[in-house]
């Protein structure tokens, strides 16, 4: 879990990777829900290497407008990426060696708190080559068995890169349904409001029109004794 530092005008959210890990775990593909205060602002640190490519893709699920404004900065403090007031953005960039940050900044709301998704992939992370070496450890024989480690490779890289995919996607899909049925909920309440305060004033205006109504065949003229 996120250890949260709260300093002035908000809190920083340290993403803390597990013991023995140096970031997110090498699967390169990470999500996280949150909840952000109204009038907060947060913001998580991603350890990258050089000549990796970092994707950042987040939506707001739920809150009054689904907006929020969202920066994302460099090692050295400069500027990627700044989207006012979006509901949702896909924002990828080529990585140096360092810590960046990217922030979700809800403190020109004074009231409605925001839900936040976002999903982090990684790429270039220096795992695959390392791997693609053991594997080369491993194989003898290959003449006999007339096979090429990188044909076996090729393919195991093809599969793994659409079950990251396929993942990613379902992921993707199960965040718009959230947002979706958020948006249902509300619109549902609202009409219910809505329809008991017609409801009232149609009772209102039926009980004066039967006033009137017998106010006119009344006979108001009084008898002279």
């Amino acid at each position: 879990p996120p250890r949260l530092l709260c300093l002035p005008p908000g809190c920083l959210a340290l993403l803390l990777p597990p013991p023995g890990a140096a970031e997110f775990s090498p699967s390169l593909d990470s999500d996280f829900t949150f909840t952000l205060p109204a009038g907060r602002k947060e913001c998580f640190y991603q350890p990258m290497r050089k000549e990796a490519s970092l994707e950042l893709e987040y939506q707001v699920l739920d809150g009054a407008g689904l907006d929020v404004d969202f920066h994302l900065l460099s090692p050295n403090g400069e500027t990627l990426v700044f989207d006012e007031r979006k509901s949702d953005g896909v924002h990828t960039v080529e990585t140096e060696d360092g810590d960046y940050m990217f922030c979700f900044d809800n403190t020109f709301s004074t009231i409605s708190e925001k839900v936040i998704f976002f999903e982090l992939i990684l790429d270039n992370m220096g795992e695959d080559g390392q791997d693609q070496e053991d594997w080369k450890k491993y194989v003898t024989g290959t003449d006999l068995l007339d096979m090429k480690l990188e044909d076996i490779l090729e393919s195991i890289n093809s599969v793994k890169a659409r079950l990251s995919k396929s993942v990613q996607i379902q992921t993707l899909l199960r965040a718009f349904e959230a947002r979706d049925r958020n948006i249902q909920e509300s619109n549902f309440d609202r009409v219910n409001f809505w329809s008991m305060v017609n409801l009232g004033v149609m009772v209102v205006v039926s009980a004066v029109q039967v006033y009137m109504l017998k106010s006119l065949f009344e006979d108001k003229r009084k008898s002279r004794t």
